[in-house]
């Protein structure tokens, strides 16, 4: 097992989407570890206070070669990591060991015609919000007396598929812009893989989110974050699986809500089928009784999400994954 370091830099991030045309910019075994450095802003750098701003940062900004422009998506992501003997129909498991803002300031934004809510508030608004690392806090609005912890995760954890390019923006069955505030660190997310090596990228962080993401943005903030990456064959998984240390978490994505609902439903009779040896009917009628089912976000058009949490400890036996 080997430990590496990704820093995020013009030659190491790639805006936008994914691809699997993309050189990767780091390879690593099975089992490694990496110490991983994201950033974002990218199109609001210019209108930032200073304690937001990096000089490798704002090299990116100004110098992001035209081939790592992937697609139109907002997000900078730091990768792709190829993962030697990675083949289609495996599965690659994620650790996230540890994850923590860079920097001591993020910022949430409203896009007109996004979010849940588009037609009442139709004008752009940039704020930034100062985050107390020491506290692990961010106080909003300013002097209200009103704290938000701080649970930072990765908002996008995702692989390459054959598309050529695919926007950074909704999440599917390839993982990316998931927006699951439970993947926070001490948590595994299982990706299902689609091109040699999969083409693992990860960025988007957030500090601070509510279920729904419903204005289209987090605390979204510079992060930095330890992954391990394994290499799973003969797991019998096609769409992200996580689990925190309480939850077993299947995920559903799709353009509305009563579908994203359907879908995360059936990856947990699945699950529940393959991994506890329930039959459907029992899975079904469990996750009526004990399972959790939540809205991940509403904003990444096309695809909503609606996630299914299972708790371990309804169970009389350990879960393997």
């Amino acid at each position: 097992m080997t430990h590496h370091i990704l820093k995020a830099t013009k030659s190491t991030v790639h805006l936008g989407g994914f691809s699997h045309l993309l050189d990767p910019v780091l390879t690593i075994d099975s089992g490694d570890t990496i110490d991983v450095e994201t950033y974002t802003g990218y199109y609001i750098y210019d209108k930032a206070p200073p304690e937001f701003i990096t000089s490798e940062f704002l090299d990116i900004c100004k110098n992001l070669p035209p081939e790592r422009k992937i697609a139109a998506g907002p997000h900078l992501l730091t990768g792709p990591i190829y993962i030697r003997e990675a083949k289609p129909g495996d599965v690659l498991e994620v650790e996230l060991e540890a994850i923590a803002p860079s920097l001591p300031v993020g910022f949430n934004a409203i896009r007109s015609g996004w979010g849940a809510l588009p037609n009442q508030f139709t004008q752009p608004a940039l704020r930034f919000i100062p985050l107390d690392l020491v506290n692990n806090t961010a106080e909003f609005p300013f002097n209200s007396g009103i704290k938000i912890p701080l649970r930072p995760f990765f908002g996008i954890l995702g692989v390459a598929t054959p598309e050529n390019e695919r926007s950074s923006v909704p999440p599917g069955c390839y993982g990316g812009n998931i927006d699951n505030r439970e993947l926070q660190a001490g948590s595994r997310i299982f990706l299902p893989v689609f091109v040699p090596g999969g083409l693992f990228s990860l960025g988007d962080g957030h500090s601070a989110q509510g279920d729904g993401e419903v204005n289209v943005t987090a605390i979204e903030t510079s992060m930095n974050g330890r992954i391990k990456i394994t290499l799973r064959q003969n797991l019998p998984i096609k769409t992200p699986i996580a689990e925190t240390p309480t939850d077993i978490i299947t995920m559903g994505f799709a353009p509305t809500l009563d579908a994203a609902l359907e879908m995360a439903l059936k990856n947990m009779i699945d699950f529940l089928e393959h991994f506890v040896n329930l039959s459907p009917e029992d899975a079904y009628v469990l996750c009526s009784l004990a399972v959790n089912f939540r809205i991940t976000q509403v904003v990444n058009s096309p695809n909503k999400g609606v996630h299914g949490m299972l708790p371990k400890a309804i169970l009389s036996s350990k879960i393997s994954l």
